[in-house]
C-alpha cells in the first residue's frame, strides 16, 4: 500500500523561489464534500492524474495514475463547485528535503502553504521547519484543499 507522511505549513514569508521548478495546477474533487476518501482529478502543466487519498493527516494513503487528456476532459466537468486552483514551486530545503510550496488563485488568493513528505513518521513529528514556514496546519482540516475548494480560504 502506497502512503503519504507529510506535514503542511503556513507560508510565512516567500523564500528565494528562482531556482523552484514552477508548475500551473489545476484540481478538481469528484467525491462528496463528506466523504473522507478524496478522488481527485489534477492537471500539472500537461500532465494529467487521478489520485485517491484516503483519510488522515500525518499519514494517509495515496494512490495515483497519469491519465490521458481526454480522460481528464471526460470527468472534469463532475468536479464543478470543488476546484482549486494554484501555482507549485517545488525545490529543496538546506536539509536536502524536498518541499511543494503552493500559491493559490482565484477565490482562495492570497493563501500560500508549504508542504515536506518524510519516510517515518517520527522523522515528521521531530522535523524543526525553516523559519520561512508559519504554523503548522497538517492536523486542520479546514486546510485539506478539497475542504478549500469547496468552502474557500479558512478563516
Amino acid at each position: 500500500m502506497s502512503t503519504e507522511i507529510e506535514r503542511k505549513f503556513l507560508v510565512e514569508k516567500l523564500p528565494d523561489l528562482s531556482s523552484a521548478e514552477r508548475a500551473v495546477v489545476r484540481q478538481g474533487y469528484l467525491t462528496a464534500p463528506d466523504d473522507s476518501t478524496e478522488l481527485r482529478l489534477r492537471q500539472k502543466n500537461d500532465k494529467f492524474f487521478l489520485t485517491l487519498k484516503g483519510s488522515g493527516a500525518l499519514v494517509r494513503v495515496e494512490r495515483e495514475a497519469e491519465i490521458s487528456a481526454e480522460q481528464f476532459e471526460t470527468f472534469w466537468p463532475e468536479t464543478d463547485g470543488r476546484r482549486v486552483e494554484k501555482e507549485r514551486y517545488t525545490g529543496q530545503l538546506p536539509d536536502g528535503r524536498v518541499f511543494e510550496l503552493d500559491v493559490f488563485l482565484g477565490e482562495l488568493a492570497p493563501l500560500q502553504l508549504v508542504e515536506v513528505e518524510f519516510q517515518t513518521e517520527g522523522e515528521a513529528i521531530g522535523y524543526i521547519p525553516p523559519d520561512w514556514f508559519g504554523t503548522d496546519v497538517t492536523s486542520d482540516k479546514r486546510y485539506k484543499n478539497k475542504t478549500m475548494a469547496i468552502n474557500g480560504v479558512p478563516t
